[in-house]
């Protein structure tokens, strides 16, 4: 108690300071970088990621190709987790912008192409390769006409090849359209979340604030044959006259041996009405929206109709049986339990242990583990607090819940340990296992990847030292993690079983058909509820699209663990009804076998979805991620199937009452 009240003046002190502090904010950011304002004629650079390709998903560095290096030399930029693992590599770029100053500049002039050069370009042109650049943390924008409906792309390409040519030409001029919003410094409160870290405008900065912001990048590339000779003589950032992108194939940068490319790049400010808070709506304009819509519908369809028969279940078998049960004497239930037939008769053997219980065990608690990491995370997404702006923040949340998330996978998996065999031995060889099953799949399939990106020389393999740094999270924290939460499930209260169990297993009548084809077909329930929101994440992920519809996303996950709960206990009362007592593993994949429907519409999405995939490695990395986007499916569906129904099956034979 004196030490309650020695600490309380302190905490009234740090809640006192945190009102006066809200009070002195007029407003809140949270979402996006650190806002930047810019006086006329300050210089901003641009930088440059991974160029990238929806045919071979094989990432590589801008530098990779002859272009024009900065003067200072090139410099990476500093990378989240997120970042490296999704072969994110930013650098510096020579591209030099003026707060509202309108140019036309030249840059540099390679020295002849050899024939390496030619071929790599010819070969990342032809694999229709983007260049990717970034402008005060905004992607540049591409926008192209297609039918006449105006089509907002990401990047610009290295080059293109007319139709029926044999000849590949090399984007060499860039006319940029910088958008920008003159900000008065209104005292607007800012706290950000992006590359620039966390940063605030207060009252004090508002003279220093106000200026202009960047609101919008966009790029119009074009192909410009210059005189080599002529553009040797300037130096870079020399002024030149602008030029309109040529029609004719004979004023356009031809790829081939001993050309000299010449590289240039225009720039024009506009002011824009949009905020600097609203941004990056353009590049997050959320299309097909009713589709969404649809799916949210079709999975309450499913919903209500499961209900529907658990509901049956519940309200008019369970309780006429249990109500008819407890009405009778000892010695009519006697002899009632001799005509008796269906789950009554299984009493005695449906908490008998399961076969590979540490197995089941292990993975329960990978489950779980899984289950709170998506969760958490797409709640906080849809909040607005994994940005776009914060580029891999999303998988580097993703990996900090998981790895403190292993205390509760432990905990789970060892509770559920004591309650199978009574005694709480073998809890740390336990703990082991939960911390490096799931851990070690991934593991696996990725060094092997891994193997194929190195002989690829792309910039998404995993450096040794990302390896040694992502082991010492697993054997530094999540392992330890792990383990403490095992220690917590001993000491936990032992789940008790309502009956007892007979030493001799009862018989289980032959059956029509094998349990594992109803298990089977239950997968097609849940797999209806997102599989058209899996059709928008898997061309996020593959087809460079901003994926930000984590609302619709949340909502979806939350039908999902609602349908394979119901579907769960559906299967298990019906194993039950069939005197089948080996309830555990059955309800584990009833739920779970929704992942072998999600990768098959991955390879499905592979033939006719991605037809612009190109050669076998890339295949091989899209079936690797999709091994295991669907381990991690499994895994936490089946969990939520199995806790649902060791629930279900609890309450129903705690009903019972059985000398």
């Amino acid at each position: 108690m004196a030490f309650s009240q020695r600490k309380m003046p302190g905490i009234c002190w740090s809640f006192l300071l945190v009102i006066l502090y809200a009070h002195s904010c007029r407003g809140f950011y949270l979402p996006g970088s650190y806002m930047h304002t810019y006086s006329t004629k300050d210089a901003i650079y641009a930088k440059v990621n991974s160029l990238t390709s929806i045919e071979t998903e094989l990432p590589f560095s801008y530098y990779s190709l002859p272009y024009c290096k900065p003067m200072g030399g090139i410099k990476k930029s500093a990378e989240n987790l997120g970042e490296l693992l999704m072969g994110d590599q930013i650098d510096n770029s020579p591209y030099r912008f003026r707060m509202n100053v309108n140019e036309s500049l030249y840059l540099c002039t390679t020295n002849s192409l050899n024939e390496h050069e030619v071929k790599l370009l010819k070969r990342r042109t032809r694999d229709l390769y983007q260049v990717n650049m970034i402008l005060d943390n905004l992607p540049v924008m591409r926008i192209a006409k297609q039918n006449g409906v105006n089509i907002q792309w990401t990047g610009f390409p290295i080059g293109y090849t007319p139709p029926n040519g044999n000849d590949d030409y090399i984007i060499n001029r860039l006319k940029f359209k910088v958008l920008v919003h003159e900000y008065e410094g209104s005292g607007v409160q800012i706290i950000g979340t992006g590359e620039e870290g966390m940063g605030v405008i207060s009252e004090g900065d508002k003279t220093k604030a106000s200026g202009f912001e960047i609101v919008g990048f966009e790029v119009v590339p074009c192909s410009v044959k210059y005189d080599p000779e002529v553009m040797m003589k300037l130096h870079m950032y020399d002024n030149i006259s602008s030029v309109n992108c040529p029609m004719e194939l004979d004023k356009s940068q031809i790829i081939r041996e001993q050309e000299r490319v010449s590289f240039t790049y225009e720039v024009e400010f506009v002011k824009s009405d949009i905020r600097w808070p609203s941004r990056w709506d353009a590049y997050l304009k959320m299309e097909g929206s009713r589709v969404h819509w649809f799916s949210i519908l079709n999975s309450l369809m499913v919903i209500t109709f499961l209900a529907g028969i658990v509901f049956v279940i519940f309200l008019r078998t369970v309780r006429r049986d249990l109500t008819r049960y407890e009405e009778l004497d000892k010695e009519a239930q006697a002899q009632m339990n001799e005509e008796l037939s269906g789950w009554k008769l299984v009493v005695g053997d449906v908490f008998r242990e399961p076969n590979h219980p540490k197995l089941l065990c292990a993975m329960i608690g990978d489950g779980v583990q899984i289950t709170g990491m998506a969760l958490v995370t797409i709640v906080f997404a849809a909040l607005g607090f994994m940005s776009p702006a914060s580029r891999g923040m999303l998988l580097t949340g993703m990996i900090v819940l998981y790895l403190f998330l292993g205390i509760a996978a432990g905990y789970v998996a060892v509770r559920l340990w004591r309650t199978l065999k009574g005694t709480a031995a073998g809890w740390k060889s336990l703990s082991w296992s939960v911390a490096c099953f799931f851990p070690g799949i991934v593991f696996v399939i990725l060094t092997a990847l891994n193997f194929v990106l190195w002989g690829s020389k792309s910039t998404s393999a995993i450096p040794i030292s990302l390896y040694f740094v992502l082991l010492s999270l697993w054997f530094c924290i999540s392992v330890p993690l792990t383990l403490v939460g095992g220690y917590l499930g001993t000491r936990a209260e032992e789940i008790q079983y309502p009956v007892r169990t007979n030493q001799i297993p009862r018989e289980i009548p032959a059956r029509k058909y094998p349990s594992w084809l109803l298990v089977l077909g239950a997968g097609t329930l849940p797999f209806g509820t997102l599989f058209i929101e899996l059709f928008f994440i898997l061309s996020s992920i593959w087809l460079g699209r901003f994926y930000y519809v984590f609302g619709f996303l949340l909502i979806v996950l939350l039908l999902l663990i609602i349908v394979c709960a119901e579907i769960s206990v559906v299967l298990t009362y019906m194993h039950l009804c069939v005197e089948d007592w080996r309830w555990w593993w059955n309800a584990f994949f009833a739920s779970g076998s929704v992942a072998l429907y999600v990768f098959l519409y991955s390879i499905n999405y592979l033939v006719f979805d991605l037809q612009s995939l190109s050669g076998p490695v890339s295949a091989i990395l899209y079936l690797g991620y999709s091994m295991i986007m669907a381990v991690a499916v499994l895994l936490s569906t089946g969990t939520i199937g199995f806790i649902t129904s060791f629930c279900f099956v609890h309450y129903l034979f705690s009903s019972v009452k059985i000398d």
